[in-house]
């Protein structure tokens, strides 16, 4: 917070660019949320298995209030998405709890994912509000972090 009590808050993003013409829309819809509330740095990683190591690096540095991961686990046809998805919703949490920075997560694991321009539209659409969802998310825990610290 700065000192005119208006909100500054340091947020970093962190993406997977497996299917970004996807995961983009978590992105862009987080970021119209949050404009003129907070500062956001963004990031990428090759895929949704990165997210947990990438986003422990960047909230041990200190310089974030917290640390949004988006990504796009799909199901294709074989349950391995099922073991990649655990890995990374758990070690997610887990930088939050062994870190002390909230951690969001906007990553999805659709079932049955199939790879047609129908399903690329809806889950476009769907990522955009999924954005808007983890940015309200964010701002509420900041702001209650931010009341507890006052």
């Amino acid at each position: 917070m700065t000192a005119n009590n208006q909100e500054a808050f340091r947020i970093a993003f962190v993406q997977s660019s497996w299917h970004d013409e996807i995961v983009n829309q978590a992105r862009d819809g987080f970021l119209s949320a949050v404009e003129g509330v907070a500062t956001v740095e963004t990031f990428e990683v090759p895929g949704a298995f990165e997210l947990p190591l990438h986003v422990r690096t960047i909230a041990q540095t200190g310089r974030f209030d917290a640390v949004v991961a988006a990504g796009f686990v799909v199901d294709g046809g074989i349950y391995r998405h099922e073991f990649v998805a655990d890995a990374v919703i758990s070690g997610l949490m887990n930088v939050q709890l062994d870190v002390g920075v909230p951690v969001f997560s906007s990553v999805l694991t659709p079932q049955q994912f199939h790879d047609s321009d129908d399903h690329r539209q809806f889950f476009k659409q769907h990522m955009v509000g999924k954005g808007h969802e983890v940015a309200a998310a964010c701002l509420t825990t900041l702001r209650a972090r931010a009341a507890i610290a006052a």
